[in-house]
């Protein structure tokens, strides 16, 4: 390889690790305000209904907004998406301080509801984060490193994983979740200072990108022709929202599954032992870079997931819980960045943003469904269901036990069976088997050149500098 091939790949490589980084330290602060406020809720509700009520309104309002961030993320600087929306999520961080020490200094009697606002808020913003930081890869990482690059997005989730509990449980224990926000406060800096350290390559223009230029609503419009047309990706998102909705469900559902048997401390130590799973998924997909259909590799993976989820159900074991979570998060790296590479390769970068987007509002309306589920199941189904005398406590509870938690022990059975339903449709479906072979790749092999990280104002060969 060439020097010039060589500073072809590391320049845009560069400009990702520092992006990467920065979007790491984020997650990290907004996983300690997740759950410290998660856990807040559930402790002074003990209700699951209440619990998953504040993932809806986490979610609902970036549903809602996706296909409009879309839109704008094609059309502004993406450089300044991200920073808006990191921007965003520091002024809710900031919100949800200002109530905790109001209320501290009795102004006001502080309700689970009050933290519906700024956690909305928080979604709003999250709905150009995501997408902005992901059409980015694109115009930075070369083709062949895709795989890789999204792996190591699951890296900083899940390092999010494993130190946000943690750092959570013992700020709360220590200063309250006012030194959480804190944390999460200096974290948001962080990440601003980053992305203000960086250039982005403006995306290649090309004709389905032109096609749909015009209004607001029409291109936004263009994102959902192209999709459609293309049945391929249309079998890839429906088979992605139902494995969404599983992985939802599952991790909706294990707070209180092990909050039935233990504290919250081992709930920390489980989330952060799930967490290394994660990352040791994330490190072996980005060492790897999966294999050469990525279809093989997401539904293997997916599979094997399946299979994971019987084992947290048998019974109410710290251990055998640990396991089968750690075990289940490894297999999500190779199955959302393997679907991630599908859609970056396939779409061209000046359409990026609204197609992703498209894609991203439809899987999302998955993940409010799963929220406003999740407690009417637990509670009001399953868990009545396998107390002593419940309806399935002669059957299912000789199985798994009765008591508090072994309702949701039955949710994670029914939840494998789907997700090896899931995986068996999708094998049987040739438009979703084939996909890698019958649509062509949209990408360039090498990104626009890009200026360098450390100069942001350096002038940027073959592209204007975003």
């Amino acid at each position: 390889m060439s020097l010039a091939q060589r500073l072809t790949i590391t320049q845009p490589m560069r400009v990702f690790w520092i992006t990467w980084f920065g979007q790491l330290i984020s997650i990290l602060g907004s996983g300690l305000t997740s759950f410290g406020v998660g856990a807040k809720v559930f402790l002074d509700t003990r209700s699951t209904t209440q619990f998953a009520l504040l993932s809806f309104f986490a979610l609902a309002p970036m549903v809602v907004l996706s296909p409009i961030a879309g839109t704008l993320i094609d059309r502004w600087d993406r450089r300044r998406a991200m920073l808006l929306a990191d921007l965003g999520n520091g002024f809710t961080t900031m919100l949800i301080f200002g109530m905790l020490m109001a209320s501290d200094r009795g102004m006001f009697k502080l309700e689970t509801w009050h933290f519906y606002l700024p956690v909305s808020l928080g979604s709003c913003f999250g709905a150009f984060r995501w997408p902005a930081f992901f059409a980015t890869v694109t115009l930075i990482v070369p083709k062949q490193h895709l795989g890789r690059a999204n792996a190591m997005a699951e890296v900083a989730s899940g390092a999010s994983q494993i130190l946000s509990p943690i750092i959570a449980g013992a700020l709360i224990d220590s200063v309250g979740l006012v030194g959480v926000l804190t944390v999460d406060v200096c974290s948001f800096f962080i990440a601003v200072t980053t992305l203000l350290m960086v250039r982005f390559p403006r995306p290649t223009v090309s004709a389905e990108g032109q096609q749909g230029k015009g209004s607001l609503l029409t291109e936004m419009k263009q994102g959902w022709s192209f999709i459609s047309a293309r049945k391929g990706l249309l079998s890839l998102m429906a088979f992605t929202g139902v494995a969404v909705l599983c992985m939802d469900l599952v991790v909706l559902l294990i707070t209180p599954l092990v909050l039935a048997f233990t504290d919250i401390s081992t709930l920390g130590r489980i989330a952060s032992i799930a967490g290394v799973g994660a990352l040791l998924g994330g490190i072996g997909m980005g060492v790897w870079g999966g294999p050469k259909n990525p279809l093989y590799g997401i539904l293997g993976f997916h599979a094997f997931s399946g299979v994971v989820l019987f084992m947290a159900a048998p019974s109410p074991s710290v251990a055998l819980v640990a396991a089968a979570a750690a075990l289940y998060l490894f297999t999500m790296p190779p199955v959302m960045a393997g679907i991630q590479s599908i859609w970056q390769r396939k779409i061209p970068s000046d359409l990026q943003g609204r197609a992703a987007a498209v894609k991203r509002m439809v899987i999302l309306c998955v993940s409010p469904f799963a929220s406003l589920i999740a407690g009417p199941l637990a509670d009001d189904i399953f868990e009545p269901a396998m107390r002593e005398g419940g309806v399935l406590a002669s059957t299912m509870g000789r199985l798994l036990g009765v008591g508090p938690g072994r309702g949701i022990a039955v949710i994670f059975i029914v939840l494998g069976l789907l997700t090896l339903a899931n995986v068996t449709v999708g094998w049987l479906n040739p438009r979703l088997r084939n996909l890698d072979k019958e649509l062509p790749d949209a990408l360039p092999d090498t990104p626009p050149a890009a200026p360098d990280a450390t100069t942001p104002n350096a002038p940027t060969a073959g592209a204007s500098a975003s």
